[in-house]
């Protein structure tokens, strides 16, 4: 079990579009790693394929922001944004790539004695979705004992600055 901190970080603004596209649509998968020189057409096809039409929408200004999957569903709830997000459903947080632990966001201002049951229920929550998960769940039925300050990360871009930027792509 790990603690983050909260952050926000400007990712990019669009010189490559399908780059852009490919970077923020990864973050759904957890498959950045995946990410190499000429990968980013391929990929953006297989969105548009697919119907994963919101992903093409990352193509102006987009910025990566770790945060707790509670403060992340007030902030995808509001659709002046598109959103790429971490998904509980594919990652597996008991794999390497996430260094075979869950990660979570500590909320502020908790006393020592607080702190100390914060920690005691989150790591209680990691095993628990680790047993299921070595019970045979699948990572999508496991998270459901996953509390909502586990860490997520968005990757996310704000209309606003494509309609100024670009109008005629806006509709």
């Amino acid at each position: 079990m790990k603690i983050v901190d909260q952050s926000v970080e400007l990712l990019w603004i669009t010189t490559d579009p399908e780059k852009q596209i490919e970077r923020a649509g990864r973050t759904c998968y957890k498959s950045e790693d995946r990410i190499t020189h000429d990968s980013a057409g391929r990929f953006v096809a297989m969105l548009r394929d697919s119907g994963h039409h919101a992903m093409l929408e990352h193509a102006v200004a987009s910025f990566k922001i770790i945060t707790d999957r509670g403060i992340s569903h007030e902030i995808v709830r509001h659709r002046i944004a598109s959103y790429a997000q971490e998904s509980t459903r594919y990652c597996n947080y008991s794999k390497k790539k996430f260094g075979n632990e869950c990660a979570f966001i500590q909320p502020p201002d908790l006393s020592y004695g607080q702190t100390i049951a914060w920690r005691r229920a989150c790591k209680s929550a990691e095993d628990t979705y680790f047993e299921l998960l070595d019970a045979g769940c699948s990572p999508q039925i496991a998270r459901a004992v996953l509390p909502n300050c586990l860490k997520t990360e968005i990757a996310n871009h704000i209309k606003e600055i494509l309609l100024q930027y670009a109008p005629n792509v806006i509709k």
